[in-house]
C-alpha cells in the first residue's frame, strides 16, 4: 500500500509500505480521508518530541472496514467508520473509572514519543481495535467524519468546563479547536462568546462560527474590553487553545474572580505561570486532555445538522500531494484551516 512516511524530520516521502496485519480484536480500515492536525505539523520538525521518525502520522480519519479479525463482533466489511485517536487498554484503572483518556498505557495513533510507535492514517489502510470504532451516519461524508476527532477534543474541553446556561466565555486561539469550541459554546448555553487571536482573518472566521465579539491579542486594554462585556467582572470561563505562555496568562487575566481557565493547547512543554493571580483570585485551572467518549455526540450533532464543519475544511487533496500541503501549513502559507488528504 501507499503511505506518507515521515522518514526524518522535515522529510515526508510518499512510498510503498506493507499493509498492516490485524489482531483478533482489530479491523483493517481502508482510509477514505485523513486530516492534517496542527500537532502533525509541529511533529514535522520534531519540536514536540512526539513523532520520532520513521512514522506514518495522521489520527483524524475515516474510512470503511476492509477486513475483520476473528474476535470482532458487531462490525462487518463495508461499514463506514471513524475512530478515536487514542488506543486505550480496557482493563486499565483509569479506563474502568471512565477516564480512558488518562489511562497509563494509552497510545495515540500516528505518534511515536519514544516508548511506543503506532503508525497512523496517512496511508491506504490502518489497523484499528474494535473498541475505538464509531459508525458514521449515512448523511455524513468521509471528509466531515475526518473532522470529528478535532471537534471531539473541543467538546471534551467544554464538558470539562462544567458550563452553565448564561456563562460568559472567552476563547483564546481561533484555529481548528478554538473555532469548534466557539460553535459548541453557542449550542451549550453561553450568553456571550469572545474570541481572541493574533490573526484578523481567523477572527473573521470566529465571528462566522458564532463569536459575539472578537479582539486581536495585542490590542491594548483588552482586559477592560472584556470586563465591559461581562458586567464589569471578567469572563466566567476562558478556553486556551494555543499552548504558549502569553496565551495562558491571557486566559487567566481575562477571568473574573472565581472563574475557570480550561487549558487545551499543548505545544509548549512548560509555561511561566501567574501563581499569585490564581491564588489571590481563587481561580480554577483545568487541563483538558484529548477525548473521553465525545465521538458519538459529535457524530450525532453532525448527522442532525446541529453543528457544521464544512466551513473549516480548506482543501481536500490526494495523499500523494501530502508533503506539499504539509510544507504550506508549516510555512503558514495562505489562510488554511483543515487540509484533508485522500488516499
Amino acid at each position: 500500500m501507499k503511505a506518507l512516511v515521515l522518514e526524518e524530520y522535515k522529510k515526508l516521502v510518499y512510498r510503498d509500505v506493507p499493509v498492516p496485519a490485524i489482531k483478533s480484536d482489530e479491523v483493517l480500515v481502508r482510509v477514505r480521508a485523513c486530516g492534517i492536525c496542527g500537532s502533525d505539523v509541529h511533529g514535522l520538525d520534531g519540536s514536540t518530541g512526539r513523532r520520532i521518525p520513521p512514522i506514518i502520522m495522521g489520527h483524524e480519519a475515516s474510512g470503511e472496514i476492509a477486513e475483520i479479525g476473528d474476535g470482532v463482533v458487531n462490525w462487518k466489511k463495508g461499514d463506514r467508520v471513524t475512530f478515536d485517536s487514542t488506543v486505550y487498554p480496557l482493563q486499565d484503572w483509569y479506563t474502568l473509572e471512565g477516564r480512558y483518556n488518562l489511562s497509563d498505557n494509552r497510545e495515540v495513533i500516528g505518534v511515536s514519543p519514544g516508548n511506543y510507535r503506532r503508525n497512523g492514517a496517512f496511508a491506504e489502510y490502518i489497523a484499528i481495535p474494535q473498541h475505538i470504532l464509531y459508525s458514521i451516519p449515512a448523511n455524513v461524508t468521509f471528509e466531515q467524519a475526518a473532522m470529528v476527532e478535532a471537534v471531539a477534543v473541543a467538546l471534551h474541553s467544554v464538558n470539562v468546563s462544567g458550563i452553565r446556561t448564561g456563562d460568559k466565555c472567552v476563547v483564546i486561539g481561533a484555529g481548528m479547536i478554538g473555532l469548534s469550541i466557539i460553535k459548541l459554546l453557542r449550542i451549550s448555553g453561553a450568553s456571550t462568546i469572545i474570541a481572541v487571536d493574533i490573526d484578523p482573518l481567523k477572527l473573521e472566521q470566529a465571528k462566522n462560527a458564532g463569536a459575539d465579539k472578537v479582539f486581536l491579542s495585542d490590542q491594548s486594554g483588552l482586559p477592560g474590553e472584556v470586563e465591559g462585556l461581562t458586567a464589569g467582572r471578567g469572563a466566567d470561563l476562558s478556553f486556551e487553545a494555543v499552548g504558549r505562555t502569553e496565551s495562558v496568562n491571557m486566559a487567566i487575566d481575562l477571568l473574573r474572580k472565581g472563574g475557570k481557565a480550561i487549558l487545551v493547547g499543548n505545544v509548549s512543554p512548560k509555561v511561566d505561570f501567574p501563581l499569585q493571580k490564581v491564588v489571590t483570585r481563587e481561580l480554577k485551572v483545568l487541563g483538558s486532555c484529548a477525548i473521553r467518549g465525545e465521538y458519538e455526540v459529535v457524530l450525532d450533532l453532525l448527522g442532525t445538522g446541529k453543528i457544521s464543519v464544512d466551513d473549516q475544511i480548506s482543501v481536500v487533496a490526494p495523499l500523494s500531494e501530502g508533503a506539499l500541503w504539509f510544507d504550506r501549513l508549516y510555512r503558514k502559507e495562505g489562510n488554511l484551516n483543515k487540509v484533508i488528504l485522500v488516499p
